[in-house]
């Protein structure tokens, strides 16, 4: 009887320990979809505010006759191959020269094309405000999960690295032991 309970008892520690791996693992996958959905999300925003810059060249060439180069960042992010994060402040730095336009030529105010872009470049603002919101809240709560005990052992077996925030800071523990005993 003492063997047939011992099994028991074993099988039953396994299973529950499978159970708890399995959970364990699961939650991770749900956080890892959840990341990539948002940065989809977060890179059809990019896209969007980079063609509404790129049409706002035009717009704005046309407008003030002006015979140079309009938003140089946008013709050099052309070619280039970015992260989102990079990108994203790339065209940052673009809306800034877009509003010292909008800021600088008065006949932009009245002009149609110009003003929707720019109405659609603030709505775009919005939303990306949003999803890194979103992306870094998700982020905060799979680093909780790979750094605590046990979860921490499942993210080793399985190769989940921390991962950074939307505006790229490091979630890697800083804080230094300072006092003595």
């Amino acid at each position: 009887m003492t063997i047939f309970m011992f099994t028991l008892i074993s099988f039953i520690a396994v299973c529950l320990l499978l159970i708890g791996c399995v959970s364990t693992y699961n939650r991770f996958q749900d956080y890892i979809i959840r990341i990539n959905e948002s940065e989809a999300n977060i890179d059809a925003t990019l896209r969007k505010r980079f063609d509404l810059l790129n049409k706002s060249i035009g717009v704005i060439k046309s407008n003030c006759k002006i015979k140079g180069d309009v938003l140089g960042v946008i013709k050099k992010l052309r070619s280039s191959k970015l992260t989102n994060f990079e990108l994203d402040r790339q065209l940052y730095d673009a809306i800034n020269e877009f509003e010292t336009y909008k800021e600088e030529h008065e006949e932009l105010k009245t002009c149609n094309s110009f003003i929707k872009i720019d109405v659609a470049l603030h709505e775009s603002e919005a939303e990306i405000e949003a999803f890194r919101k979103y992306y870094n809240d998700i982020i905060t709560d799979y680093n909780k999960l790979a750094r605590s005990f046990p979860t921490n052992i499942i993210a080793k077996i399985f190769g989940y690295k921390f991962r950074t925030y939307y505006d790229g800071k490091n979630t890697e523990d800083t804080i230094t032991n300072d006092f003595k005993l």
